[in-house]
């Protein structure tokens, strides 16, 4: 249906065409430097510009064409701005230009050192969810919060304002529990292992999860191998009330919208840092309608989180902002000094995952203690057992097959369980010299994992042979790559070969 009328004598409208180009989630538009509407209104490449259609509204950042790809009487749209403004061929657009972002003035004065208030972060949040922000003003705003330029004051601030401006979830029950990451572990991939266990118990956990900021894989990524994971709200509910628990994306959802956002900027850039870090996880938790969640803090000299004193402190903020937002919270720090598990990358940490439900001979027994722990936390938070019976009634429900057949059924309701993809392409690196495994660096060994290719490429990414305290012979696996394409493969190998030894052995090279 056009809304094109014969009559129409508006002067900015212009006729749509769906480009078929891909900006994630910026729309933009695409306009003829000739065109008499960037003409006469002075739009020019970056300009930001009001689309209009039907109701529908969308700011977008202009590109200009000096060819014929357009007519002047044309607007190309992106795939996103197409999405959002519900277009159909032969519509009409009408532009404008839009008004100031008066947010923005909140971004420049924290550049320049000043603190926000709830006024202040909500602003700009709001505007952030509304997509009114362009992705440069995202990096202003994310660089200028970086590292420990957010103090507990403004993290309460900006996690209250992500809860404000999505969907908050509300379930028909006193408890409802839930667990996160800091992440920074390659294959640390324990969510759908603590769901499965937990929901077998008869606990409710309608976990969300985020795709990777900077790893070779997120639980989104990693569980979408095995199931949908988009799931719109309505779907969610349907889940969690027929099977107890669910692992969906939470960007399918809209809680925490600007989350979603601000994350797609942070992956680039390869910021993710503790004040935003906080916010984002606790948001989401309290946007899901979480009472009680715990919280998995991996510690090590490579991991995200590398000292002990930054543990405690992240810890005492996160009780503290999760007080004020109704969230009672408890932090397992864990041993961060390696992977968890043998797989990095989506698929591979979804093999792991099955290997340890159905208690595979060969399955990693580091992410299946892990797992146990932080459901026997859970547990303990759910109800007064003690620690040991905690953990041991986590080990019977793995034991018996409750967690393995529950996890099915999860995977079932969501809309069908598969089988995790294989990558076309291998390569084994081998051990140059006898020794045993020292160390792992895990964040040089999730980068070569991204460069094969993940998250992107599911199959991608590495297969860890030997962790620290294996003892090897030369010529013996370390690790094998996973890639799509050689290209992917050869990118990774040389990077690898480039660096000192990403596995130490000692008293090898």
């Amino acid at each position: 249906m056009s809304n094109h009328q014969p009559h129409d004598r508006a002067i900015n409208v212009l006729q749509v065409r769906r480009l078929g180009i891909d900006t994630y989630f910026e729309p933009v538009v695409f306009m003829r430097s000739d065109c008499a509407i960037c003409r006469s209104e002075g739009f020019e490449s970056h300009s930001r510009i009001l689309v209009s259609l039907r109701g529908h509204h969308v700011l977008a950042t202009l590109n200009i064409v000096t060819s014929n790809l357009l007519g002047t009487h044309e607007i190309g749209l992106s795939e996103i701005a197409w999405k959002l403004l519900a277009a159909e061929a032969d519509d009409v657009v009408t532009l404008s230009h839009p008004e100031p972002l008066e947010s923005m003035r909140h971004v420049r004065a924290k550049v320049y050192g000043q603190r926000l208030d709830d006024a202040a972060m909500h602003a700009i949040i709001k505007d952030i969810a509304a997509r009114k922000y362009t992705d440069i003003d995202l990096s202003a705003f994310i660089t200028a919060c970086a590292g420990d330029r957010l103090n507990i004051a403004e993290t309460g601030a900006l996690t209250r304002a992500m809860i404000a401006v999505g969907e908050r979830l509300s379930w028909d029950r006193p408890l409802i529990v839930d667990k996160h990451s800091v992440g920074g572990l390659p294959g640390n991939r324990t969510t759908p292992i603590v769901v499965a266990i937990v929901a077998a118990a008869g606990l409710t956990m309608p976990k969300t999860s985020s795709r990777a900021i900077t790893s070779p894989a997120g639980t989104a990524d990693a569980m979408e191998t095995l199931a949908p994971v988009a799931l719109d709200v309505k779907a969610m509910r349907r889940v969690v009330e027929q099977v107890g628990g669910c692992i969906v994306w939470g960007g399918a959802v809209q809680l925490s919208p600007a989350d979603d956002i601000l994350i797609r900027v942070e992956r680039p850039l390869d910021l993710d840092s503790e004040g935003q870090m906080i916010a984002s996880i606790l948001s989401k938790k309290a946007a899901a309608g979480a009472t009680h969640v715990v919280i998995d803090m991996p510690v090590g000299p490579t991991a995200k989180i590398r000292k002990l004193e930054t543990a405690t402190s992240l810890e005492t903020a996160m009780v503290k902002i999760g007080q004020t937002v109704g969230l009672n919270i408890s932090v397992l720090v864990a041993d961060g000094s390696q992977p968890v598990g043998r797989g990095i990358g989506p698929a591979l940490e979804a093999r792991d995952v099955l290997a340890v439900l159905r208690n595979d001979a060969d399955a990693p027994q580091d992410l299946r203690n892990r797992a146990v722990a932080l459901a026997g936390r859970i547990f303990e938070m759910a109800g007064s057992i003690t620690p040991e019976a905690a953990i041991a009634k986590a080990q019977v429900l793995i034991d018996d097959g409750q967690a393995w057949r529950k996890f099915q059924a999860i995977c079932e309701a969501q809309g069908g369980m598969r089988v995790p993809p294989q990558a076309a392409h291998t390569h084994v690196v081998a051990a140059p010299a006898a020794g045993p495994v020292i160390s792992i660096d895990n964040r040089r060994l999730a980068r070569v994992a991204k460069l094969a290719g993940a998250p992107q490429s599911p199959a991608a990414g590495l297969y860890l042979h030997s962790p620290v305290g294996t003892r090897v012979e030369r010529g013996q696996p370390l690790f094998t790559l996973h890639a799509e394409t050689p290209g992917e493969l050869a990118y990774a190998l040389a990077y690898l070969y480039g660096q000192p030894p990403v596995v130490a052995i000692a008293n090898g090279q």
